[in-house]
């Protein structure tokens, strides 16, 4: 496989519709995460990674826990200022606005799959 880049691209839940999808990958893309913004129109992908933090953020959010074939270890609902557990289990997670996941059907046991020009193609 080839190496993760920041892009866009394209979640896909087993029986739903493609989510658009931003990914970090870079040190700073990771960083930054949702930092800053008001919201988000489908989901982010925080690559090599396996625990997150709310603090700083505007908005509540749901975080899934994604191990290395993309299959969903678990979906938490973080308010802003909020410290994430570690998941030793963990290497991406994937963050949205709250509530938004459920909808999806995205919940543990889920095999997610990503496309697009970000990279390595997972899921598959």
């Amino acid at each position: 496989m080839g190496k993760w880049k920041d892009g866009a691209g394209t979640l896909t839940v087993p029986g739903g519709a493609g989510v658009p999808l931003e990914v970090a990958a870079s040190y700073r893309a990771r960083r930054r995460g949702l930092l800053g913004r008001d919201g988000i129109a489908g989901a982010l992908l925080i690559v090599r990674t396996n625990s997150v933090h709310t603090f700083g953020m505007r908005f509540p959010i749901d975080v899934a826990h994604l191990d290395g074939s993309f299959r969903v270890r678990s979906v938490v609902t973080m308010r802003p200022g909020r410290l994430g557990m570690i998941r030793p289990l963990g290497r991406h997670v994937l963050e949205a606005e709250a509530g938004t996941m459920a909808a999806w059907g995205l919940r543990r046991g889920v095999r997610v799959r990503v496309e697009g020009e970000t990279g390595e193609a997972s899921g598959n």
